[in-house]
């Protein structure tokens, strides 16, 4: 089992989150890394993973994606310097506890993990996503899961299914549909999340809709809107393959071999040196000193 982490969002989770009042030896705040490396911790200690990566993100403004869309997550305010710090932190104490990072400036952490899941399924290995991304239900099958770990159970394609109403594959084309106001994707306006998944449940994909659109207005009886669907579809035909490139996950991002995600035991005189400088007491310590043994 290869176990792929979305750091991100839970340094993200962290910083938000209220906490004690942790700073490193030059005064700056810590508290999210703290918060990360609690969660890290307790995945390490309670699941054991031999195969690990912690993917994160560096590509907020110098994705591939803005090459062809400036406004990509141009709604998102750039992090200030105290949050990058701690991602810095983030990143050395996850190298302390003998777990690869990977990260790449021109690639997302989605995108990171897709390249790795596609290449763990080429040789057989199966794959456990951590993350609360919705984009990461397009990589999902019967042999890759995902999972908010300690916050909700894991799932498989069926779980997709269940939160969007499209299997794995479709995944895609129902987000150029409905958009992503969080990664500022515009989608089409008009189409809401039940509407798109009818859709695509009748069409199969995006091409088929617009191929077959003249038929939209037939569905009347169990599309709501259908007599204007088709005419918002059409107006709007080049946002939503916009938004169906924006939203498919890259599968060819740098990264690390597999060989290189074999977790390693840490070196606890650098996991102690490095605590120390975040100024972390007694607690993540011995929750460290447990990996060692």
């Amino acid at each position: 089992m290869l176990w792929l982490i979305d750091a991100s969002y839970y340094l993200f989770r962290a910083w938000h989150a209220p906490g004690g009042d942790w700073r490193d030896s030059e005064g700056w705040p810590t508290h999210a890394v703290h918060g990360y490396l609690n969660f890290l911790l307790g995945l390490l200690i309670q699941e054991r993973p031999q195969q690990i990566v912690v993917c994160f993100d560096e590509a907020l403004a110098s994705s591939f994606r803005n090459d062809f869309y400036p406004a990509y997550k141009a709604n998102r305010e750039a992090p200030d310097e105290a949050l990058l710090r701690q991602f810095a932190h983030a990143k050395a104490a996850t190298r302390a506890l003998g777990v690869t990072v990977a990260v790449d400036q021109r690639y997302e952490a989605d995108d990171v993990i897709a390249t790795l899941t596609a290449q763990a399924r080429a040789v057989g290995t199966p794959v456990t996503v951590v993350s609360v991304d919705k984009d990461m239900g397009q990589l999902l099958a019967e042999d890759v899961r995902q999972w908010d770990y300690g916050r909700a159970p894991a799932y498989g394609p069926e779980g997709v299914v269940e939160k969007m109403g499209v299997p794995p594959h479709q995944v895609v084309d129902w987000l150029a549909l409905v958009g992503d106001a969080i990664d500022n994707i515009p989608g089409v306006q008009g189409v809401g999340p039940k509407t798109a998944a009818q859709l695509l449940r009748h069409f199969g994909s995006l091409e088929a809709i617009y191929l077959r659109h003249r038929e939209i207005p037939l569905l009347k009886k169990t599309l709501r809107g259908a007599g204007t669907l088709a005419e918002k579809l059409v107006r709007q035909r080049e946002m939503a393959f916009l938004s169906q490139r924006l939203a498919r996950l890259a599968c060819d991002a740098p990264v690390p071999s597999l060989l290189a995600s074999q977790r390693q035991s840490p070196v606890l005189s650098e996991v102690h040196d490095c605590f120390d400088r975040l100024g972390f007491g007694p607690l993540l310590r011995s929750r460290a000193a447990k990996l060692a043994r």
